[in-house]
């Protein structure tokens, strides 16, 4: 190989060393990290503050008063109101006739997130990143032990790819959970401000309770997958380690 292409000393000298390091740092975690991992999320399963009962308790009051009615003189004629109607209608401007309340500060300030919520997602999302980090590092072992292509003999190889798949699709569903808390986030935004313009919608309000409650319960089927994630990875890779390490038999194994 290297007659077909000249490759550096000092530098295969550290893509070695680079290969060293990450065959072990990916040993070490499919043999101690993931099994002392999912554990860890299993005792976290176990913790009061993602095990409510009564979802109520998990609720972040609105400070937002409902203002009182506004009362629109000069239009008590019945007819003079259609006609106002009418005329909106026709030049477009009737749209909505439902202007809301303008807002230019909040009553109390700021309006908070929910802080029960706020507290488990800051819990809940290195949990995340970390998965996402370590099964880089093993799909990147697994792909450095794939042998050069060649006919027949590939049964170990597929067992290799199937792996990296699998860890493949570990990051991009972990990738998700964050852009779930994301949307989260957006929502929950949305819907306040159209309580702030909105005051007397109470269907608003129940509908920002409702999302935290169904925030609450992913985050709790988040750290369960989680777990069950580490679980299937460390079996899979412990049940094939032998093909994952040595895809192909020499050709003495091969002899009857």
């Amino acid at each position: 190989m290297s007659s077909l292409l000249k490759v550096d000393s000092e530098i295969k000298t550290k893509v070695d060393a680079f290969r060293e390091r990450i065959t072990s740092e990916a040993e070490d975690l499919v043999a101690n990290f993931f099994p002392n991992k999912l554990l860890e999320l299993d005792n976290f399963l176990k913790d009061p503050s993602i095990n409510i009962r009564e979802l109520k308790d998990i609720h972040s009051e609105i400070n937002l008063t409902v203002p009182d009615p506004i009362l629109v003189p000069h239009l008590h004629d019945g007819l003079e109101t259609q006609n106002a109607k009418k005329r909106k209608l026709e030049d477009g401007d009737g749209a909505d006739m439902v202007g809301g309340t303008k807002v230019f500060v909040m009553p109390g300030g700021m309006m908070k997130s929910n802080a029960n919520l706020v507290d488990l997602i800051e819990k809940v999302k290195p949990e995340i990143r970390t998965l996402i980090e370590k099964c880089n590092t093993v799909k990147m072992w697994v792909q450095l032990l794939i042998p050069r292509i060649e006919d027949g003999n590939n049964f170990g190889v597929s067992i290799q790819e199937e792996t990296v798949a699998e860890l493949r699709t570990v990051e991009g569903e972990a990738a998700s959970y964050l852009d779930q808390i994301s949307r989260y986030y957006i929502t929950r935004a949305k819907l306040v401000s159209k309580i702030a313009k909105y005051p007397h919608v109470e269907d608003y309000r129940r509908t920002v309770t409702e999302i935290d409650e169904k925030e609450y319960i992913s985050l709790k089927i988040i750290v369960s997958e989680l777990r069950n994630q580490y679980v299937t990875l460390h079996d899979m890779i412990l049940k094939n380690i032998e093909k994952i390490k040595r895809p192909r038999s020499s050709n003495a194994d091969a002899l009857y």
